[in-house]
């Protein structure tokens, strides 16, 4: 008996994804463990291993071909020496119901507003012949007869039913004419006039989709507020300056893993800041897993070093280097990227004084960390040049008060200026 190969879930959050390439064709033999595809989900490119063994026998959907469904069919797996002629392919896409002669109700039209009431209940029967029918082709002309291939198609491609003209019986919407619809949007698209060639239409990929719409609902829905506080990183650089001279070059800490373990250090100071929303319940983390964003090639992910409370300067250093490599070749795995209790943006390497990042949901802060630099400080009276740092925090007004905001940036300013205090 023939085997449909389905679109896995390859993250707890993953609803559809694009098959990037195939690693086989038809008629090739495999066995369970075999790399078959790479599936290309919102946050990286992921390899599909088959489960049973058996052949090829038909591919379903092409490389490059996007939104493809959880469970969806991409492939059927021949077993037991069948042939593809004995088998029925079920890609499972219904096929298109003929629609009635003459039929003047849509029955399946589950997008009509009006209520389902008899056309004697609409029209009286006193009503003339004539003026009846202009009472059918009034209400006729606000209902959307479309057939349900076609309401599921428009769906998927986030199509708006109303702006199509139906090819079918009394205008009904057919699958064509999704398609066509489509087709002549991209036409439209393709045939615009640019003055002087001067931009390049680019898809969105994936990733992008994805940032943009947990982008849009963190804003939307989580009340953003934000504090920023200016810390003297002298003591930090003499600090890292000593444990990088002790290495032989054997590592080198960087800045920002040290910033991760205070991060980590204040937040088990000031636990009212590790704090997620979850719309009935706010959930307390008693450990400290730092979610830190990396920029990737078209796009931005936030790999996890967890339980930093943990690990020393040295553990955090090769961890992040290793998940940061992971994350720019499109290899990491769900757990290296979904959960965290805390988010880290460093934007100093690229010169940027100070900003305020976007909440990474459902999580109630994310720390911003701009560029070390001299400034003037004034210490005593006295005028002096100190390398400062300044550090912004967004919170979650649902999370976290300003009052809990504002203690974990004095604690984290605390530790900052004085590093040995993370050795306690």
């Amino acid at each position: 008996m023939s085997i449909n190969i389905l679109m896995p879930a390859l993250s707890p959050t993953m609803e559809e994804g694009t098959l990037a390439k195939w690693l086989v064709k038809e008629g090739d033999k495999v066995n369970s463990g075999d790399l078959i595809a790479e599936i290309e989900t919102d946050k990286a490119t992921m390899e599909v291993e088959a489960v049973d063994e058996g052949v090829i026998g038909k591919i379903l959907v092409t490389e490059g071909q996007e939104s493809i469904q959880v469970n969806q069919p991409i492939a059927v797996l021949l077993i037991n020496g069948e042939k593809l002629s004995e088998i029925v392919i079920d890609d499972n896409i219904p096929e298109e119901p003929k629609p009635k002669k003459n039929v003047v109700n849509d029955t399946n039209n589950e997008e009509n507003d009006l209520p389902s009431l008899s056309e004697d209940e609409l029209i009286s029967e006193k009503t003339s012949f004539v003026q009846k029918n202009e009472v059918l082709n009034t209400i006729n002309s606000n209902r959307l007869f479309a057939t349900p291939l076609a309401k599921r198609l428009a769906k998927q491609r986030d199509i708006d039913l109303s702006l199509l003209t139906g090819s079918g019986p009394n205008g009904r919407i057919l699958k064509i004419d999704i398609e066509n619809f489509k087709e002549e949007k991209k036409s439209q698209v393709d045939n615009i006039p640019l003055s002087n060639n001067n931009s390049e239409l680019i898809k969105n990929s994936s990733m992008r989709k994805t940032i943009a719409e947990r982008l849009v609902k963190s804003k939307n829905e989580a009340p953003h507020f934000y504090l920023s506080i200016d810390c003297n990183i002298e003591q930090l650089l003499k600090a890292r300056s000593t444990i990088n001279s002790k290495s032989n070059n054997e590592y080198k800490i960087s800045v920002n893993d040290m910033i991760i373990k205070a991060a980590s250090a204040t937040l088990l100071k000031v636990p009212k800041a590790n704090a997620s929303w979850e719309n009935e319940n706010t959930r307390y983390f008693k450990n400290t897993d730092i979610s830190v964003a990396v920029a990737i090639d078209g796009g931005l992910i936030t790999p996890i070093i967890k339980n930093v409370e943990f690990k020393g300067l040295l553990e955090i250093s090769n961890e992040m280097k290793t998940l940061a490599q992971k994350a720019k070749e499109g290899k990491l795995k769900p757990e290296d990227y979904i959960g965290g209790s805390f988010s880290i943006s460093n934007l100093g390497m690229y010169g940027i004084k100070e900003f305020s990042a976007v909440i990474n949901p459902p999580q109630g802060c994310i720390l911003a960390i701009g560029v070390g630099e001299q400034r003037a400080i004034v210490t005593n009276n006295q005028i002096s040049i100190a390398t400062m740092m300044t550090v912004t925090l967004s919170c979650d007004h649902r999370v976290v008060d300003g009052a809990v905001g504002a203690e974990y940036l004095s604690k984290f300013k605390e530790f900052i200026e004085n590093p040995s205090l993370m050795l306690l």
